[in-house]
């Protein structure tokens, strides 16, 4: 009896100390937004706050419960980027041989996608009549495990792979009733068709591309290409004009390496605006690094085993974008990765790669305020939305949060709706 009612003290002491920096009103407002008479309780929700100055958890509601994360499971990636690849990414690994360059893709998603800073590929092949390329080092496949078949044709599911171009997608354009796209190579397997579609559509298994001259709107700008070998070879000739071959060779170990360009702006673009596909090819490059070799699982396996060991709950961790169903996180092990991140890096530089609510990125038409309060990212897939960051109080004071939302049967705006109502009344009350 003795020993028991020690241990119930002990246990209230530590439960107490920990919510001491709130006070009893203040916790019971959280426990009224967050309970049993909550929207919340409708569906699994989980919470934690955390101070970052005290080290301590001031509130939390199901944080040792697992949620799938969708797209905050890009904060794994970023602390993977940031601890691996120093502040440049890697293009290509290749070996020169006589009036013949060998080359091995590293997983730099840069050339030719978006404005980015382009690796001097063309200044490197200049010396060379042709190019032999291989894709041995790729282990990945296309799709990560875990993904959507039926997202094959939308520009958040482009393929993987060791080194791609244009982003591995086909850009869309309006001319007329008709689509205009690019590269355009692509134009000859555009076709008009009969079906109710509005949107260009690829076939399934083709590079086939379908649209209905009566309903064409051209809202979906990009399309993903199916990659292979041969059509690699034939964009890479286009981009290069060198005659490129494919002979799909070991990467030998006395090779040289091509350095690529800025990280900075690829982290930046992938958080701020939950860029799947740089998410994915920095993982290959966090693999390429280690490894020599393009494999997201074992990059995976090897970030938590050396740098991510002590999170509170072991996370199920199988992607570096989160489009797959099976990661799975806590809102506790979320706190633990994004204070590690917060630890590591210039207040300012960290704010850059945040959405801000109301501002900029996936935050940009919500938590609006006109003092900024919400610096977050955001991960949202059916029946899923997930907000994880700091939130920064009417004392001016930082905290990081996690709040997850997982298996809620309506829209995730009203998700979002209700979720800005609990952070509006805790920003007020910290």
């Amino acid at each position: 009896m003795r020993k028991t009612s020690i241990v119930a003290f002990l246990s209230l002491l530590l439960y107490t100390s920990s919510f001491a920096q709130l006070s009893r009103d203040q916790f019971s407002k959280l426990e009224s937004a967050l309970g049993e008479t909550s929207f919340f309780n409708g569906h699994l929700a989980g919470f934690m706050l955390y101070d970052l100055d005290s080290q301590l958890v001031l509130y939390e509601k199901n944080s040792h419960q697992r949620f799938i994360p969708a797209s905050t499971t890009k904060l794994f990636t970023l602390f993977s980027s940031l601890v691996v690849l120093g502040d440049s990414t890697q293009s290509i690994r290749y070996v020169r041989d006589g009036k013949t360059i060998r080359i091995w893709g590293a997983g730099d998603p840069s050339w030719k996608y978006k404005k980015f800073a382009q690796p001097a590929i063309l200044k490197l092949l200049e010396p060379y009549d042709q190019v032999i390329f291989s894709d041995a080092n790729m282990m990945s496949p296309a799709f990560g495990y875990g993904w959507q078949w039926d997202d094959y044709y939308y520009n958040y599911s482009a393929e993987r792979t060791s080194l791609p171009i244009y982003g591995n997608l086909v850009q869309v354009k309006k001319v007329g009733n008709a689509p205009v796209v690019f590269p355009a190579s692509f134009q000859p397997n555009v076709f008009p068709t009969q079906r109710t579609i509005r949107e260009l559509e690829r076939d399934f298994h083709s590079n086939k591309f379908y649209y209905n001259p009566n309903n064409f709107r051209a809202r979906e700008e990009f399309i993903p290409f199916i990659s292979s070998p041969e059509l690699f070879m034939q964009l890479a000739s286009e981009a290069t004009g060198k005659k490129w071959i494919y002979q799909p060779d070991s990467l030998p170990s006395n090779h040289e390496l091509l350095y690529g360009t800025p990280l900075f702006p690829i982290l930046q673009e992938m958080m701020l605006e939950s860029d799947n596909f740089l998410a994915e090819q920095l993982m290959l490059m966090v693999s390429d690094r280690l490894f020599q070799r393009l494999d997201t699982e074992r990059a995976i396996e090897y970030i938590l085993k050396t740098y991510l060991y002590d999170l509170p709950d072991a996370p199920q961790w199988v992607d570096g974008s989160g489009l797959s169903r099976h990661d799975l996180f806590t809102p506790r092990t979320m706190v633990a990765l994004f204070e590690k991140i917060y630890r590591m890096m210039p207040d300012q530089q960290l704010f850059e790669l945040l959405p801000t609510g109301g501002k900029t990125g996936t935050l940009e038409n919500s938590y609006k305020a006109e003092q900024p309060y919400i610096f977050a990212k955001t991960g949202t897939m059916s029946n899923n939305h997930s907000l994880v960051g700091l939130i920064k109080g009417k004392s001016g004071k930082l905290y990081c949060f996690a709040f997850m939302n997982s298996n809620y049967p309506y829209k995730a705006s009203e998700v979002r709706r209700e979720m800005e109502k609990v952070m509006v009344m805790l920003r007020d009350m910290i």
